[in-house]
Order: structure tokens, then C-alpha cells, then sequence
């Protein structure tokens, strides 16, 4: 096997767990390495194949700062970038690996939001499957590779790349700081660089239940001022429907050519932007 998967880890070590434990039901990765951006993290049990931890403490979430950070840890060309709260189908480093030496992109796959309890012991790919949802806006094709013109729907939870490509884009830009359109500002120039975004038939992940926020107000100040980064360099506003929706509290103006923060949310609001259980996304 010629891929190394790339996780990031803060805190939540249970997730890890699972993550590894799905690595090793497949096809085994050449290696795993594990950023991590907290202190401390629990001592890991041996899934069977290399796992190697790249400390990257930090108050924040340096999401762009610690991917790259993983892929130049990485020794393979082909790198499956896997956020650390997804569980792995079985297939999953299999068919990217193949699907990297295929075709060169970014490639994402399938992933299906598990809701709350549906992880317990002695979990199934087949449960997962049955209690996950599909992501109401990304649609994967039932063979092979296709190409989507919309970079805006890429997303890091679980996508793979070539080493090279990754290093010709420069990879993630870390002038995004914590939370928010790295990812997207990472698709937005590949697109710009004729490097296709594609969605793959084969492999998948099961995104693991943890409390979610609509709008995100636990992450405002990162997701605006990452907002604006991206709007100075691409001309369009990112994570729009969140914008709207500060701006609709009262939180910042609204999107122009510019957008001003008027305050910050109250811990009340933010208490009151979580999402009930049975609600993944």
C-alpha cells in the first residue's frame, strides 16, 4: 500500500481510537500520522500498521498549519487527508489509493453523518451505513470518477491528493488561521490551476456524532476574519449562509465589500446555536 493517511487530532482521542480501528478492518495505509493540537493526547493502541504523532500544540485549531504540517511528515506520494472524527469504510485507502494513481485531483469521497449513539461497541460498516444521512448537496456518482465546475463543494473531511500536486499548489494556505475556507481556498486555487475536483464512487467515511452548532458561533472571529482573507483574494464570500446569519444577529454588517464585526456572540447565543441530537449537520 502506497498511501499515508493524515489526521488531525485535538482532544478527541476517543474519535481517534475509532479512526484507527476502521484503518485497520481494510487495507492498511503505509502509514498513519496523527497531528496533534493539544497537549497531552492518550496513549494509542498498535491497529497493526505504523501511526506516527506530529505535536503541534496549540491554543487555537491551525487547521491549515497542521495539515501541511502532516503531509510533510509523510513519506508516500499519495496522501487521504481524514478528519479525525470519521470512521473509514473499509475500502476507503484502497480506492483512493487507486484512484490517485488513476487520475490527478483532489478527490473526495463519500461521507454520511452519523447521528448520536450510532457508534457502540461491536459497530458495523453495514449499521453505519443504514443510520448515516447523505449530505443534501453533494452528489456522488454510482461508477468511477466525475468532475464537479463547483470548487466550492470540495471538502477536507475525507479527500485524497498526489504529494506533488499538493506541494504545487503550495498546499493549504496558513495565513487562514483556525477555523474555516482553508479548505475551500485550497479548492478554489487548484480549480484556478486546472487541477479538477472530483467526486469518487468508491470508498467512503462516517462522519461520528458530536455536538454541532447552526450558525457556528463558537468559531465567529475565525470564520470571519477567514472570510474576508478569502474574499481579498477570490472576489466571493465563503460560508455565506453563516455570514447571513451573523449578520441577521446583529453579530456584523452584512456581506459587501467588506464586512464589519459589531460584537461578539454571548455565551447565550452560543448555548442556544447548538443543534438537537438527532440533527448531524
Amino acid at each position: 500500500m502506497s498511501a499515508t493517511v493524515i489526521t488531525l487530532n485535538k482532544g478527541r482521542d476517543d474519535h481517534l481510537g475509532r479512526l484507527l480501528e476502521g484503518l485497520s478492518r481494510g487495507v492498511h495505509p503505509a502509514e498513519c500520522i496523527v497531528v496533534e493540537m493539544g497537549s497531552a493526547p492518550a496513549p494509542l493502541l498498535d491497529p497493526g500498521f505504523p501511526v506516527r504523532r506530529v505535536d503541534l500544540a496549540s491554543e487555537g485549531l491551525p487547521l491549515a498549519r497542521a495539515r501541511n504540517a502532516g503531509r510533510h511528515a509523510a513519506r508516500t506520494e499519495n496522501l487521504i487527508f481524514l478528519d479525525v472524527d470519521c470512521l473509514p469504510s473499509a475500502d476507503l485507502v484502497a480506492s483512493l489509493d487507486s484512484d490517485l494513481d488513476a487520475a490527478d485531483g483532489l478527490i473526495c469521497c463519500e461521507v454520511r453523518y452519523l447521528p448520536a449513539g450510532a457508534v457502540t461497541e461491536g459497530w458495523t460498516e453495514d449499521g453505519l451505513r443504514s443510520a448515516g444521512l447523505t449530505h443534501p448537496v453533494r452528489h456522488f456518482p454510482k461508477n468511477g470518477l466525475t468532475r464537479t465546475d463547483n470548487p466550492g463543494l470540495f471538502w477536507s473531511l475525507a479527500f485524497g491528493v498526489r504529494a506533488t500536486t499538493f506541494d504545487r499548489l503550495g498546499g493549504f494556505d496558513e495565513s487562514f488561521d483556525g477555523y474555516g475556507a482553508e479548505d475551500t481556498d485550497l479548492a478554489f486555487r487548484a480549480d484556478a490551476a486546472g487541477i479538477p475536483i472530483l467526486f469518487s464512487a468508491r470508498g467512503g467515511a462516517y462522519h461520528q456524532f458530536h455536538q454541532a452548532y447552526d450558525p457556528p458561533l463558537q468559531h465567529f472571529a475565525d470564520i470571519v476574519r477567514n472570510a474576508r482573507r478569502f474574499h481579498a483574494r477570490h472576489g466571493i464570500w465563503p460560508m455565506d449562509g453563516w455570514l447571513d446569519a451573523f449578520a441577521r444577529m446583529g453579530l456584523s454588517t452584512e456581506r459587501g465589500k467588506d464586512i464589519e464585526v459589531l460584537r461578539q456572540p454571548t455565551p447565550e447565543e452560543i448555548a442556544a446555536a447548538k443543534l438537537p441530537t438527532d440533527r448531524p449537520f
